[in-house]
């Protein structure tokens, strides 16, 4: 019985291997593109934001805090933030699955 049960544990540990590699490289690659689309994001949000401001101040508040609020979503405390703690939520499966196999 126990060889049984090693058997099938190696098995697993086989049939895993492939999983957690591919999980790691597409983190990785994810984080990567998080940060560079991050750098690009905050600088559009940048000009967003002062023409946000500018519209606000001259033309109609109500345009001018639509804008504001796209730039926000667009700095990195918006969507970039999101993306993050969502790659987050991925490597804890990725650590789920290795400690339930590997232990």
């Amino acid at each position: 019985m126990k060889i049984v049960i090693g058997l099938l544990k190696l098995i697993l540990k086989i049939v895993a291997a492939p999983v957690v590699v591919v999980l790691t490289v597409a983190i990785w690659m994810c984080v990567g593109i998080v940060y560079v689309s991050g750098l690009v994001l905050g600088l559009i949000s940048m000009v967003i934001t002062v023409l946000g401001v500018a519209v606000l101040i001259t033309y109609s508040p109500q345009n001018g805090i639509i804008l504001l609020v796209i730039a926000f979503l667009l700095s990195p405390f918006g969507l970039p933030q999101l993306a993050f703690w969502l790659l987050g939520k991925v490597q804890d499966l990725k650590f789920v699955i290795q400690d339930l196999v590997y232990g």
